[in-house]
């Protein structure tokens, strides 16, 4: 099999723990050729695991003469536009990890510096390939729960940070940390082409930078259910992580369960409206009731055949998706296109919602 040469920008969290240790695991379809790390400890770490050849920046690798059919940038997040665009005016396919960019213009400037180089741009939005949320999406287009009013998703925890990715000045806080996996998701739920309706609440509560870890978004649209994200690290009894309102019953999901509750039309005794005050049999006042024949129907997430968790499933699928399109002439399923959408809707929220710069790197 003709392998995808890859160099991966990084080994931090996202790109040692989720993109080398992932794509270590798919020596069939990747092959990792080049890592770069600026800290020597981390760099020295990443030799002895991987093997490959190790550099310090990543515009050394504008001097390789080796093949490159991709480069990953995980890099901290306000490095995520700067490189991605360095990289493709050179000439190599970039895979960017989220959040891709701060506003929509700057992923416009990228799609345009991809598309006049003839490369790819793509952001890394695994939780798409989510069992879970690829169940709820299949359940709702069945039909069986009739017209959807309102979902609701919750990210929540109680916690408290210190890191980097507290600050504002490093394009961090909970909205561009956590929100491009629920917000990408609330889009294709809500399936929708245009800017939605944007309401949204910040605050910044635990963190010990000046970025924000409290987060309520709903965003709406014309003939569209109503979709409210929660993000919080102020909430230590989490409910269900997804929950969904609808005409004929509704759904609640966590990652590796669903339940659904749903009654058939035609199963339910034909009703109208009465105008006039209802009694019972004895001609006291009533209320309105029956009994409608619901039906529940339960889903588990199936284990992965090699034991890994849901998260590394996410990203192998996604990552399988990337090497068909690399070498087998595939379509890109997660387009740059969708994701300006998200993060058009995460600009206009911190246009809401601004919190002060209190915290200069």
């Amino acid at each position: 099999m003709d392998k995808v040469r890859v160099a991966i920008l990084g080994q931090g969290r996202s790109g040692r723990n989720i993109h080398a240790a992932n794509l270590s695991k798919m020596g069939d379809m990747y092959e990792i050729v080049a890592i770069t790390e600026s800290l020597p400890e981390r760099r020295e770490r990443a030799k002895k695991e991987y093997g490959c050849e190790i550099l310090s920046d990543y515009t050394e690798l504008f001097k390789k003469e080796y093949k490159l059919d991709l480069v990953v940038n995980a890099l901290p997040s306000h490095f995520h536009v700067p490189v991605s665009l360095d990289l493709l005016k050179h000439g190599f396919n970039v895979l960017s990890e989220k959040p891709a960019a701060k506003t929509a213009a700057e992923i416009d400037e990228l799609i345009k510096t991809a598309k006049e180089n003839n490369v790819l741009y793509a952001i890394f939005q695994q939780s798409r390939y989510a069992p879970h949320f690829v169940e709820a999406i299949r359940i709702i287009k069945s039909g069986v729960l009739g017209r959807i009013i309102q979902i609701s998703m919750e990210n929540n925890a109680f916690a408290r940070r210190w890191d980097w990715q507290t600050v504002q000045a490093f394009n961090a806080g909970s909205l561009y940390n956590t929100g491009p996996h629920p917000v990408d998701q609330a889009l294709r739920f809500l399936d929708y082409d245009g800017m939605p309706n944007v309401t949204c609440f910040m605050d910044c509560v635990n963190t010990f930078g000046d970025a924000e870890d409290y987060v309520k978004l709903i965003l709406s649209a014309p003939g569209r259910p109503i979709i409210d994200i929660e993000i919080s690290s102020c909430c230590p009894y989490p409910a269900h992580f997804l929950s969904i309102h609808a005409e004929r019953g509704g759904l609640k999901a966590s990652t590796s369960h669903i339940d659904y509750t749903y009654y058939v039309p035609k199963e339910a005794k034909d009703q109208h409206l009465i105008m006039t005050p209802l009694s019972k049999t004895d001609g006291t006042p009533a209320y309105c009731g029956e009994h409608l024949e619901m039906h529940t129907v339960s889903w588990e997430a199936p284990p992965p055949d090699d034991g890994s968790q849901s998260f590394e499933l996410n990203t192998g699928a996604f990552y399988t998706m990337l090497y068909n399109v690399l070498k087998k002439g595939g379509k890109l399923e997660i387009t740059p296109e969708q994701v300006r959408q998200q993060i058009a809707v995460m600009e206009e929220a911190h246009r809401q919602a601004t919190l002060p710069v209190t915290v200069k790197p």
